[in-house]
């Protein structure tokens, strides 16, 4: 019957002309007509896969094809040609016996053939004949009574319905659990049924919240599974694709699938990708390692990244003297499962005790995950296919001799990486790839930076990043709802959410049209899970789904320092005292970047907009997107892409491209100038909201000569962040005087690039300092 769908089954949300939705022995269906289910949803007729196709499906050109019920419930396409007609296909004939037989599109896309008197009296149904595609309602998986079996199975190529490569089906050895086949290899499994999702799927569990209701059944008569969808207006269809992906796809409004969710999607997704008892995880680097107790079987193939051989036990086990012990593997995608051996009845304790008691028996998990735990799952060979997730997969207990289970499991092989299972390694940025939830908590990478044409290696550095699933955002943020913006920046929009744990976070979304963009995305993500400092924003994670790029991060109750500072109501009076303690904190954060670090951070893009508030006005700075490393001394180089923001960039980074620690400094200093003004330095020197609080002059002035002095022309003149700090941090002192500041209107080797027309010069009474700035700039400093 697979052979008979392809041929003539369209799904479509439009209405033909012709609207029957029923077959009789006297009323067949031509190749020019077509069924249509009653609420007009699914189509049923003769199609052409393709609009450039010209084939017929099945009948040639040059003969005509009818679909034809027969008397006794068998249904047959006929092809006459030449006067002469051949039976093309028929199906099996009817174990129930029909006295009236009709053939119904039903609005569930299902095809009966059941008694025109009796409903429910059904002899056959397309439902059990699935091709490449699974409707809500239709089983995947077999029926242990009469011996059927639903698979899915993909097209030879789009222009092509025959049956091609690629299958999905239900494989009911041990724990069952879907297979993906290409012919008869295993190419993919969905993991065992764990109660909520299959354990390779473990987004369906957050799917289950939007509206999908996933059916697992197995017992002595069928193993099977199938989707419904709450709200019946959902269209949706899952597709095995002739380039080896499962697909699932959600009818939009605006006439046209998309594409909600794949898989294999992850370098862990293939059956075995690294060998027997390795862990994979999803975007690592090496993506391999070995259980603990486990060494590489050989050291030389994973010397040269082969890790198909696996890993061996270092130490035999004790069974005689029942020394073993069991190793607690977290959030771990179980081993494959069929040849396990499974009981609901047991416990978890009586699992263990069943596993130390056999000899053969290497690690025991539950069967099902619901209401902490039940069920058995014994493995008596090599652990296959094993991963590690995020805040999902379950609790895997291996067996281990007493001697590796005190060993201290984290440990470098050739520095092939033997972790400990509680920790990942993983990379994330050198692939935009969409992926599942995965707790990502040790990873090596190798990038490359450059300066002055020569390239440095960045080795083995220790990043933490999670990966959060595209379903959780979309539910903290409300599918970003519009009052759930909390801005807009050169990334995309921000958006306020809140996780279930009452966790609140920003979702920085990057647009499609943004001025950023994937290098960006990766840049900030790679960045900033290096860095650990109270004044730098904290990224809890990222999203990459499908085409959405996230980075999501702590939530800032305050905001950004530019609404408070201009926004259109100031809503909140800014004390002298917080400004001075936020001046303190970016200035330490930058003194991380820039000397504390385990390479030198240039952010080239700090602003009022940049810097963020915590609830006790405590300033991070956030956005890494266009932050650059260097290693070694020296740390100034040229670019031909000026990035950042006119106003605050250093004259010689907006003429020449020629970019620096020094860089930086320039920055902060015009943002020291408007935390101090209150304005876009436009105005009075000292906002005039201070005027209602009790704030130094002394040290408001000694801010703004700092200021100052970063803002000055050369490079070489303006202060280091160390220097910076330790003004800011003492009272005594007296400070050098600032020279030409790096907006003034004469032009030298580092002028500005604005235009010297409507100039002011002003004094600076705070210390005696005459200094030329020019209107245009939009830069005037008046100290009254």
């Amino acid at each position: 019957m697979q052979t008979f769908l392809r041929f003539i089954l369209l799904i479509t949300l439009s209405r033909p002309c012709f609207s029957a939705d029923t077959l009789s022995p006297t009323q067949p269906l031509s190749e020019s007509q077509t069924l249509v289910s009653a609420s007009g949803t699914f189509t049923l007729g003769f199609f052409s896969p393709t609009e450039i196709s010209k084939n017929r499906y099945v009948v040639p050109q040059s003969s005509t094809g009818v679909l034809t019920l027969s008397t006794n419930g068998t249904l047959i396409i006929t092809s006459m040609q030449h006067n002469s007609t051949t039976i093309l296909w028929s199906s099996a004939p009817t174990r129930v016996n029909l006295n009236n037989p009709v053939a119904q599109l039903l609005d569930d896309g299902n095809f009966v053939v059941r008694d025109k008197d009796q409903a429910n009296h059904v002899a056959w149904q397309s439902f059990d004949h699935p091709t490449d595609t699974l409707l809500p309602g239709m089983k995947l998986g077999c029926d242990l009574t009469t011996g059927l079996n639903r698979n899915l199975t993909s097209w030879k190529s789009p222009n092509n319905p025959s049956p091609g490569d690629y299958s999905i089906t239900m494989d009911i050895r041990g724990d069952p659990q879907l297979v993906f086949l290409y012919g008869s290899v295993r190419k993919w499994r969905s993991g065992p049924w764990t109660g909520l999702s299959f354990g390779s799927i473990p987004e369906m569990v957050s799917y289950s919240r939007i509206g999908f209701n996933f059916e697992f059944v197995n017992n002595n008569r069928e193993v099977y599974y199938r989707y419904n969808m709450s709200n019946r207006s959902i269209i949706t269809r899952l597709v095995v694709n002739q380039t080896g992906k499962a697909e699932r796809y959600v009818w939009l409004s605006q006439s046209r699938w998309s594409l909600f969710w794949y898989t294999p999607k992850s370098q862990c997704s293939s059956l075995d990708s690294c060998g027997p008892n390795g862990i994979c995880y999803p975007f690592g680097s090496p993506m391999c390692s070995c259980l603990q107790g486990f060494e590489p079987r050989s050291p030389r193939d994973w010397a040269m990244m082969d890790m198909s051989s696996g890993c061996i036990r270092k130490q035999p086990l004790d069974c005689q003297n029942s020394t073993d012990g069991f190793l607690k593997i977290v959030r771990a995608r179980l081993p494959d499962t069929w040849n396990s051996f499974v009981d609901h009845s047991f416990g978890l304790e009586e699992c263990r005790a069943k596993c130390l008691m056999n000899c053969s028996c290497i690690g025991y998990a539950s069967a099902d995950m619901r209401a902490g735990g039940s069920g058995c799952i014994l493995w008596f060979k090599d652990f296959i296919g094993l991963a590690i997730y995020s805040t999902s997969g379950q609790d895997l207990y291996v067996r281990v001799s007493k001697t590796d289970l005190g060993s201290s499991g984290r440990k470098s092989h050739r520095k092939g990486i033997v972790a400990i299972i509680t920790v990942i390694p993983a990379t994330l940025l050198l692939a935009c790839a969409a992926a599942s939830s995965v707790w990502i908590k040790r990873k090596r990478i190798t990038g490359q930076v450059q300066h002055h044409n020569h390239q440095s290696k960045i080795r083995d550095e220790e990043l933490e990043l999670p990966l959060f699933d595209l379903s959780l955002v979309l539910e903290a943020t409300n599918n970003f709802a519009p009052e759930n913006k909390l801005g807009q920046g050169g990334f995309g929009p921000v958006y306020k959410g809140k996780l279930e744990d009452g966790l609140e976070i920003a979702v920085k979304r990057l647009s499609r049209n943004s001025l950023q963009g994937i290098d960006e995305f990766k840049n900030e993500a790679l960045l900033i899970t290096k860095l650990q400092h109270r004044n730098l924003v904290r990224l809890l994670g990222c999203c990459m789904d499908m085409d959405e790029r996230m980075l999501i991060y702590e939530y800032m109750a305050n905001k950004s320092l530019d609404s408070l500072l201009f926004g259109r109501e100031k809503t909140i009076n800014i004390d002298w005292q917080t400004r001075y303690q936020i001046i303190l904190g970016v200035a330490r954060g930058l003194l991380y970047l820039h000397q504390e670090s385990r390479v030198t951070i240039i952010h080239r893009d700090l602003k009022a907009g940049n810097v963020l508030l915590d609830e006790t006005m405590n300033p991070k700075i956030s956005d890494f997107g266009m932050a650059r490393t260097f290693c070694g001394d020296d740390t100034t180089t040229k670019t031909r892409k000026v990035v950042g923001t006119y106003g605050y960039m250093a004259p010689e980074y907006a003429m020449d491209g020629i970019f620096s620690v020094k860089s930086d400094v320039f920055s902060f200093g015009v943002l020291v100038l408007e935390i101090v003004s209150g304005q876009k330095i436009n105005g009075e020197a000292i906002d005039p909201l201070l005027s209602n609080s009790s704030y130094s002059l002394d040290q408001v002035i000694r801010c703004i000569q700092m200021g100052l002095l970063c803002v000055q022309s050369n490079p070489k003149d303006r202060p280091t962040m160390s220097s910076v700090v330790f003004m800011l941090s003492t009272e005594n002192g007296r400070l050098p005087k600032p020279k030409q500041p790096g907006f003034a209107a004469k032009r030298n080797s580092y002028a500005s690039p604005y235009s010297s027309n409507a100039c002011d010069t002003i004094t600076v009474l705070a210390y005696d300092t005459k200094l030329t700035l020019c209107q245009e700039t939009r830069r005037k400093i008046i100290i009254l």
